[in-house]
């Protein structure tokens, strides 16, 4: 009955009300979608793009398949053959790409890609170019004269592997698996070099979580319970550190812990220290938990803070009313109505701490490294695939860490404020 006399109801300038209410609200979300557009445009350019530009590069390496056209087509027309009896076919192949290397001194390209999974190998290929312009048939045996290497099965599964322009190599490297004569294999104890640095980034990450979340405690409920004068005015300390480089936060840190530092010449003048015998805090795994649990504390505070401003401070008393001891009234009555802001708070904290570079790599030391570092120095100086590779396995933990929260406290109670 009400849509029967809506459509019978006109405006002024003669239309059905029915269809000028559907024009004004299309045009509505026409404007709204215009007004977020910006937004979306700069996420995408700034977050989703290079995300998928970074898992497409970890899959993705032409470096030996741009420079061995034959042995490429080789492997494509016979991808059956096994690579513990190579016929003479591909060795052809092989030293026609060599003599194509040499003379457009790509070599050095080639022989890199295959050095990622097959150590040394770099230097083979640039002595058979130099050699592969005055070898003969068979070449299969000119090859193995100069380096019986070539004959290596692990080889030819590399070189098998990189003809193609993708591969999920990087991924197995990243892994800590070595390819070896019978395939790829789980690389020994001193081998496993970024499965232990993800280990490490993750504990370390955790004990962040737990100091921040002992510290900030606290000063959250003290900035609640405090008069709203007095707390905007401590706030002022929390935000504090935003407006400070980080850099000049970290450094600050160096003539702080270092040896020589003031810590140490405190301890050392009130006789709780010899000389001799300072405390090593920097440049180690002390100095990089120190800093960075300095510089992410306030990431915990404001969620925290969020959280107990709402909470009414008659619940605690109607508890003690009760009967209910101090510590009983925190722990059944407090306590697990501040859970949504520990969580988000703990959740912000560790998801920041695990992609730090920064910090760690100032004041950490050799010791005090963690996977960001290594995937910086892969991106900067070896592998960009590789660095890929391993970001890309760095994000799929952070979102497995996304599912396990919703899980288990529910994203729809994530409170960051």
């Amino acid at each position: 009955m009400a849509d029967a006399t809506t459509a019978l109801l006109t405006t002024a300038d003669g239309r059905p009300l029915k269809a000028a209410l559907a024009t004004a609200q299309a045009r509505a979300k026409r404007r709204a979608f215009l007004l977020v557009l910006p937004l979306l445009i700069f996420v995408l350019l700034s977050f989703l793009v290079p995300i998928a530009y970074m898992l497409k590069r970890s899959v993705e390496h032409d470096g030996f398949s741009t420079t061995a056209p034959s042995l490429s087509a080789w492997f494509a027309a016979n991808p059956d053959v096994a690579t513990t009896d190579v016929p003479e076919e591909a060795y052809a192949a092989l030293v026609k790409d060599l003599a194509l290397m040499q003379t457009d001194r790509t070599t050095g390209m080639a022989g890199t890609r295959i050095n990622y999974t097959v150590p040394g190998s770099i230097s083979m290929f640039k002595a058979g170019a130099r050699e592969a312009a005055n070898m003969v048939p068979p070449f299969k045996d000119a090859l193995l004269a100069s380096d019986p290497d070539w004959g290596a099965p692990r080889l030819w599964a590399a070189m098998r592997s990189a003809s193609g322009k993708y591969t999920t190599e990087f991924y197995k490297v990243a892994a800590d698996r070595k390819l070896t004569d019978d395939g790829w294999a789980q690389g020994g104890d001193k081998e496993r070099i970024y499965l232990f640095l993800f280990f490490k980034t993750f504990l370390v990450s955790g004990i962040i979580t737990v100091l921040c979340l002992l510290l900030a405690f606290p000063v959250a409920h003290l900035l609640a319970t405090l008069p709203m004068a007095k707390s905007s005015l401590l706030m002022i300390l929390v935000l504090l550190p935003f407006w400070t480089s980080l850099l000049v936060r970290t450094t600050s840190w160096i003539a702080l812990l270092q040896e020589q530092g003031i810590v140490n010449d405190m301890l050392v003048g009130l006789g709780l220290l010899d000389d001799g015998n300072r405390l090593t805090m920097m440049y180690n795994m002390t100095g990089t938990i120190v800093a960075m649990t300095h510089v992410l504390l306030p990431f915990m505070i404001l969620p925290l803070y969020s959280v107990m401003r709402t909470i009414p401070p008659s619940y605690a008393r109607a508890a003690r009313s009760l009967g209910a001891t101090s510590w009983t009234t925190f722990r059944r009555v407090y306590l697990p109505q501040t859970l949504p802001g520990i969580a988000a708070g703990s959740l912000l904290v560790f998801i920041l701490a695990v992609g730090y570079y920064i910090t760690p790599a100032l004041v950490g030391g050799a010791d005090g490294q963690l996977i960001s570092n290594l995937i910086s120095f892969h991106m900067t100086k070896s592998n960009w695939s590789l660095a890929a590779a391993i970001a890309a396995m760095l994000l799929a933990a952070i979102l497995l860490l996304y599912w396990v929260y919703d899980r288990l406290v529910g994203i729809d109670r994530l409170k960051l404020g």
